[in-house]
């Protein structure tokens, strides 16, 4: 969102200090290295703004851009057809006037949500697992012929709901089996070279080959069956 929208209180609050109130909120993470990323908390808002306006009439949009800012219906027509507000603005405005609960007032709400869609969000993939990239991948595989490595990705209800089975899943993976994962929107040559095009998705290599590929949920017991079938049961 151009920092020349309008808003109702008029001048817009210095974006160092809105990003340290994201940061408190809980809605944006600071690493040691000092890269940001959106937590997975404010992405679950998100998404929820993300189904609703993505596919949005452009009528309903310049509706609630109208709302948003106080302008005629004319004046919000010509912010989006300008760029200067787009529709991913409208989403994470809204998004994190939902998350702050009336944390925020409007001017910091509109720096926040231009903060909020330059900010990369944290990896999908479950802290459990080594996490790859296509830059990575190919050294893991050459260093672990027996390996189980896992696709995850952003958005992704299978996958929300396969974290909670990561701890019985590792369980079942036989000794001397290493474990990675991947977030597959950031990793296209993976899924290029090994055909994966859902997630989640569980790609078994035993001996260096790819043996098995499993997507979507499964039971727990499921991926203990075939890491047994795969790798045998030492």
């Amino acid at each position: 969102m151009s920092t020349d929208a309008p808003s109702p209180d008029g001048g817009l609050p210095d974006p160092e200090a809105v990003l340290d109130r994201l940061v408190e909120l809980g809605a944006v993470t600071e690493s040691e290295d000092g890269s940001l990323a959106t937590t997975s908390e404010y992405e679950d808002v998100r998404r929820v703004y993300h189904d609703t306006y993505a596919e949005m009439d452009d009528d309903g949009v310049e509706s609630t851009v109208a709302d948003l800012f106080g302008v005629e219906r004319a004046e919000a027509a010509s912010l989006l057809d300008a760029g200067e507000v787009t529709r991913a603005d409208v989403i994470a405005y809204l998004a994190a006037r939902s998350f702050a609960d009336g944390e925020l007032d409007s001017p910091t709400l509109a720096v926040a949500s231009d903060l909020l869609v330059r900010i990369e969000p944290e990896t999908p993939v479950p802290e459990a697992f080594e996490e790859l990239t296509d830059d990575s991948y190919r050294s893991f595989l050459d260093s672990n012929p027996d390996a189980v490595v896992t696709v995850w990705r952003h958005h992704c209800d299978p996958c929300e709901a396969m974290k909670a089975d990561v701890p019985e899943i590792l369980d079942a993976v036989p000794e001397g089996v290493a474990t990675a994962g991947l977030d597959g929107q950031d990793a296209p040559a993976f899924r290029r070279e090994f055909g994966v095009d859902a997630a989640p998705a569980v790609l078994l290599f035993c001996d260096g080959e790819r043996r098995e590929t499993l997507t979507g949920r499964r039971r727990p017991e499921t991926f203990a069956d075939r890491f047994a079938d795969v790798f045998g049961d030492s």
